[in-house]
């Protein structure tokens, strides 16, 4: 007699399926985890490459700015880089020639150490000064301008030096006396005169500027400062009849950052009202030295 075989097992709803989702779901979980590696675990680990300490823009930089630790940031990429910087120090001060994307890792032939190394058409028009501050040029020398030794970047002290009858009230009598007197600090220098030769690209390539008569050499002639229009008017009464003289301040002592920001005391140009000796007495009070 025959006997009937047993049907075979159904498979239950929905198995399949759930090995499926199973498996997308440990897939999903094994790319997150390439990806936290890569970022966080190291480019040597997964590139197998060595790694690299460099600086980088930390936001963007525009052309002919003056580079400031605000603007700069350090990390590790994989891979060999050469012309570049491990330190912000290094980068701190110096003129951007381009302009420089954010994250973009920053190389020597990037920057300069002087404006007037900018190639012709590489420069914006403007010069990179804050909200209600002017550019002012004013005269230097060896024996004023501390032997030369000032340069772009640097922050200068001013005194003013002349006779005490420049105050004097109409009529008094007494013998003249020489007065001296800090009258500005920490004034920053964004520009030098005719360069020297000591002036260099920042990748160490290239001289000063030169001439139809062959390189220009010896200390700069002027120095281009960042000052407000009620300054610049009290700078130019101190050139006229006072002898002015500059200190270079030590680099501990400059200000953490530029200006970046209006001077409440003057904050546009309009603000400047006209300078006399008066005025010059009641803000520095030469006449009661």
């Amino acid at each position: 007699m025959a006997v009937a075989q047993p049907a075979p097992a159904r498979p239950r709803p929905g198995g399949g399926r759930f090995l499926i989702i199973i498996g997308l779901l440990l897939a999903v979980a094994a790319g997150a985890g390439v990806f936290l590696l890569g970022n966080f675990g190291g480019g040597a680990a997964i590139g197998g490459g060595p790694q690299q300490t460099v600086v980088i823009a930390k936001q963007a930089i525009p052309a002919r700015h003056q580079i400031t630790d605000a603007d700069l940031d350090v990390t590790k990429v994989s891979g060999s880089f050469v012309n570049v910087y491990a330190k912000g120090g290094d980068v701190r001060g110096l003129i951007a020639q381009i302009q420089i994307a954010r994250g973009v890792v920053i190389t020597s032939d990037m920057l300069a150490k002087d404006n007037s190394l900018i190639a012709l058409g590489a420069a914006p028009a403007y010069l990179p000064l804050a909200s209600g501050y002017v550019a002012y040029t004013i005269p230097t020398n060896e024996q004023q301008g501390v032997a030369g030794h000032i340069t772009l970047g640097d922050y200068i002290t001013v005194i003013a030096s002349g006779s005490g009858t420049l105050f004097a009230k109409p009529g008094a009598q007494g013998a003249a006396q020489v007065v001296s007197k800090t009258v500005f600090t920490n004034v920053r220098v964004i520009g030098l005169g005719p360069a020297s030769s000591t002036v260099s690209s920042a990748s160490g390539g290239g001289g000063g500027t030169t001439t139809s008569t062959g390189p220009v050499t010896g200390v700069t002639s002027s120095l281009t400062v960042e000052l407000t229009q009620c300054d610049s008017e009290y700078f130019t009464w101190f050139l006229s009849n006072m002898t002015v003289k500059y200190t270079l301040e030590s680099f501990h002592d400059y200000l953490q950052q530029p200006p970046s920001a209006p001077d409440p005391t003057c904050p546009t140009v309009l603000a400047a009202q006209g300078v006399s000796a008066k005025e010059v007495d009641a803000r520095y009070h030469f006449s009661t030295l």
